[in-house]
């Protein structure tokens, strides 16, 4: 059952708060050898630990022309349609944020603007095994083609018949990704990071995975590449009012748990009667799912938390900082304007947080483990950089010089002051 707790004074909050916490150690020291031998051997150690830890045989990285055509092949129509629909969505979502920056002018003759390039070469991890993630194709893909990303590479880890998920290469060719590579785990993030003799290295690496992608993501991150956020296990929570429908709140939160075992779902709500309905609604709906023994894991540490009022309920939601959070309360966008730690907010009972997950538009790509309090998700920005320019005419530069020239000597910098006064001297 799923734990509940009534009324925690706040100073519980803290401990009740807490994510599934695993001991990194060892896990980093077994990463970083990983990472290493692929850095050093490149195709070599990334076939090695395909077949020691995906169970298969890897002749050739690259995903073939043939292999692409026969994977598409094998997807339903139905399916297609789907993917097809959620592109457009996702498209339709993610075009605007591609936004062209006005030229300033802070003093006559001083004009200064921004300017968005992308990012050359971008890699995307994509989970397979189990549940293979085709839909974070189009959350990453999407946003990476709009900014203008020269070179998208994907990885993912093969089947045990050295094959990917034909939804994964369907999905890849329809967002126009050409580079498409069978190798998984900590060793496809270093293929990534360092370049191998087939897998192109890129500058910066987008996607979830297990904790040892996660853990690699982070250690690549020490050598200087770039990585898309923190990430850890998925999570969701709920705010709930006595206006709430318990049916879909259960669903809601089961939705999260079948991700891992070390996923972790909250409800959090100003009503009793709520919260008990929820409780059983959980137990019962859990016994029809597929994957019910990795959700069943992952609802041992998640819990139901019953506040006094509605403030306190905000006040604790603001503190989780939620991956996701759903509002299933009679003023949701009220209160939705009231929080400032969330990574993806999904507004009233009609609103899972599975239309997010696929299809609705917005981006799954999310930060986890409270890191929603100084990151955002996934956007077309993730893909860019941004260049500041600047251009100072005669009047530019006479506007502006008297004051750069009292600060640089100030701060000691003689030929900063130099560089300033000849122009004016001229």
């Amino acid at each position: 059952m799923l734990p509940l707790y009534l009324y925690p004074d706040k100073t519980e909050w803290l401990e009740l708060l807490q994510r599934p916490s695993l001991d990194t150690t060892s896990l980093e020291a077994s990463v970083s050898n990983i990472l290493k031998e692929v850095k050093a051997s490149g195709d070599v150690a990334v076939k090695k630990f395909a077949s020691m830890f995906d169970k298969v045989t890897i002749t050739n990285l690259s995903v073939t022309e043939k292999e692409l055509e026969e994977g598409i092949l094998l997807v339903s129509d139905a399916l297609k349609s789907a993917i097809d629909q959620a592109k457009t969505n996702i498209e339709k979502f993610h075009k605007p944020q591609l936004k062209k920056e006005d030229i300033i002018e802070t003093m006559p003759g001083v004009r200064c603007w921004r300017k968005s390039v992308a990012i050359e070469k971008v890699g995307l991890y994509i989970p397979g095994g189990s549940a293979p993630l085709f839909s974070t194709i189009l959350m990453l893909g999407i946003p990476a083609a709009i900014a203008g990303c020269a070179e998208i590479i994907l990885c993912s880890p093969p089947n045990r018949e050295g094959k990917l998920h034909p939804a994964v290469l369907y999905a890849a060719n329809l967002v126009g990704i050409k580079k498409i590579y069978k190798a998984g785990g900590a060793q496809a993030i270093g293929a990534m990071a360092y370049g191998t003799q087939t897998i192109p290295r890129v500058y910066k690496i987008f996607g979830p995975g297990n904790q040892y992608v996660t853990c690699a993501k982070q250690l690549v991150q020490k050598d200087g590449l770039a990585i898309d956020m923190p990430a850890g296990p998925s999570e969701v929570a709920v705010l709930a009012d006595e206006t709430a429908n318990p049916v879909f709140i259960a669903a809601d939160l089961l939705s999260q748990t079948e991700h891992g075992v070390d996923s972790q779902v909250v409800l959090i709500t100003t009503s009793e009667a709520i919260a008990q309905q929820v409780q059983e609604q959980v137990t019962l709906q859990l016994q029809s799912l597929s994957r019910k023994e990795v959700a069943a894991k992952a609802l041992e540490h998640s819990k139901i938390i019953v506040v006094k009022s509605l403030e306190k309920a905000i006040e604790l939601v603001n503190a989780y900082a939620a991956e996701h959070l759903i509002i299933s309360c009679k003023n949701d966008e009220e209160i939705g304007e009231q929080i400032i730690n969330a990574g993806s907010i999904f507004l009233g009972n009609y609103s899972p947080e599975s239309v997010g997950d696929y299809a609705s538009g917005t981006n799954h790509t999310l930060p986890t483990n409270g890191y929603a309090r100084a990151y955002s998700g996934v956007s077309v920005d993730s893909f860019v950089k941004k260049i500041t320019l600047q251009k100072l005419s005669k009047q530019g530069i006479q506007s502006i010089g008297n004051i750069v020239e009292t600060m640089a000597t100030a701060e000691g910098l003689d030929a900063h002051a130099l560089a300033v006064r000849i122009r004016l001297n001229e």
